[in-house]
């Protein structure tokens, strides 16, 4: 049985990225990048598919780079594409990556976009498959803070700040886990409501942001197991 393990952080592994060679100029790039993004999606949800013209002293076509969450659907997704036709009766080279490219080592550790824990969570748990509920959300501006406005030229300026805590939930495993975070900015008083606003729902996206990073996935061929290390917990 396969075993993988998945964090709601940037992939970085070699053996969760795949190369795309050999890929004929017999459609244009936005229809090769539709193509290879359907053909390989349906592997595994991707974190990253870049798709490159060939350098001048080369045929003309293209390459692909495609990046996996899970390294099982990185390596089940070259063994069965490898030298198949899949665009027009043109047959692919798909290797897996053997070295470390600089722009994945720049996003090692870092945690996903706000977006992307959603969608990550959303594919493998289900839309009913977590919840998420504040704790607590408040304004952390002193009222010396509030009342020391800064002087620009464009008039006075104000520095807000807020912090939130968010439980993240999995009811099917009865396992809970937090996460917590501060923005602050500074801003011209004018729109202070519609600035207030939108600071308070990045504060709260940072937070869940945060607590998803606690969490792992164990998949377990086609199941999905949750571990959080925050809790300590397993459930198979």
């Amino acid at each position: 049985m396969e075993v993988d393990i998945l964090e709601f952080k940037v992939p970085t592994d070699n053996n969760k990225t795949v190369f795309v060679w050999d890929i004929p100029p017999v459609l244009t790039q936005d229809q090769v990048y539709e193509q290879l993004h359907h053909v390989f999606s349906s592997f595994g949800p991707l974190y990253l598919l870049k798709l490159c013209a060939n350098a001048p002293l080369h045929p003309p076509g293209f390459y692909a780079i495609i990046k996996f969450y899970s390294a099982a659907h990185a390596a089940n997704a070259q063994r069965l594409t490898d030298g198949r036709s899949l665009l027009h009766n043109s047959t692919l080279k798909v290797k897996l990556s053997s070295k470390q490219t600089p722009h994945f080592l720049s996003g090692r550790n870092s945690p996903l976009s706000h977006a992307r824990c959603l969608e990550l969570a959303n594919h493998y748990l289900g839309f009913n498959g977590w919840t998420s509920d504040i704790i607590t959300l408040k304004e952390l501006t002193n009222e010396e803070e509030g009342e020391d406005e800064e002087e620009d030229v464009g008039g006075a300026r104000q520095r807000i700040r807020f912090g939130c805590m968010m439980k993240l939930s999995f009811p099917r495993y009865g396992v809970t886990t937090r996460g917590a975070a501060v923005v602050e900015e500074t801003f011209n008083c004018t729109g202070e409501k519609t600035r207030r606003c939108k600071l308070q729902r990045s504060v709260r996206e940072k937070a869940l942001v945060q607590a998803f990073s606690s969490v792992l996935l164990i998949l377990l061929g086609r199941l999905s197991s949750f571990y959080s290390k925050t809790t300590e917990v397993c459930v198979s």
